[in-house]
């Protein structure tokens, strides 16, 4: 009899009588999904690049466009919101490709690849990522544009605010599934001019809501245009969900 035996207790190896092992399993999709975002957010605070680098990319667009094209109120009304989402899809291929030049450093996109991770779950979270990034350059960029072509940003807050909230996830998971083909260096350039065709859908929906909503018009007259901007999104979320796990094999 062995000592744990005298002492009243089970004997080693047979466990408590009708006690049954529960097989571990792992974090579940979301929660997946949330480490991801998570692990973007942490090393845009520490570096700031991200944010840094593609919103002064788009304040840019938007100071040149305005210097270039603007021509009064009217003229402003016109070329504000192509300036705006314009200066935004360029932010956001220029974002996407910094955080995967930071994936392919020091070997972190294959460590993120051997973790027991879907692949889905890595697209949803880069993308996640990606549009919170997006949201915080818009938050700057559309005042500013507001301000170089004499709009009145207190009245068109809630209603641009709105149309960036349909657009820029669709925007997100399209950049976010051209970047997986960005990791070979000499096909980035290539690449960025093939990616607009993908996003000239959901921007020029964008574009046609925001303009419709700069010429004072209520929030009413653009549920076609939220609309269609909505459907593009699930197209490219769904499509990109799909077939990100083949595209970063590759």
């Amino acid at each position: 009899m062995s000592d744990r035996e005298r002492l009243g207790g089970p004997a080693l190896g047979t466990g408590e009588p009708g006690a049954r092992r529960t097989p571990r399993t792992g974090p579940s999709w979301l929660a997946c999904a949330c480490l991801v975002v998570a692990k973007d957010l942490r090393l845009e605070l520490r570096s700031g690049e991200v944010t840094t680098m593609s919103g002064f990319f788009a304040l840019l667009v938007v100071i040149m466009a305005s210097m270039a094209f603007y021509g009064g109120p009217a003229t402003g009304r016109l070329v504000a919101a192509g300036a705006v989402w314009l200066s935004i899809a360029f932010a956001g291929v220029l974002a996407v490709g910094q955080t995967w030049q930071h994936e392919r450093e020091d070997g972190a996109l294959r460590g993120l690849l051997v973790a027991p991770v879907p692949r889905s779950a890595i697209f949803a979270g880069k993308a996640a990522a990606l549009a919170l990034f997006l949201f915080v350059i818009e938050a700057v960029v559309v005042p500013v544009a507001a301000l170089l072509f004499a709009l009145d940003s207190v009245a068109l807050l809630l209603p641009v605010a709105i149309v960036a909230l349909c657009a820029t996830p669709g925007i997100a998971a399209t950049t976010t599934l051209f970047g997986t083909m960005t990791r070979s260096g000499a096909r980035n350039v290539l690449l960025a001019v093939a990616v607009f065709p993908l996003l000239a859908p959901t921007l020029l929906a964008a574009v046609s809501a925001t303009r419709v909503v700069l010429d004072g018009a209520p929030l009413g007259e653009i549920t076609d245009h939220l609309g269609l901007i909505l459907l593009f999104d699930g197209v490219f979320t769904v499509g990109g969900l799909g077939l990100f796990g083949v595209l970063i094999e590759e």
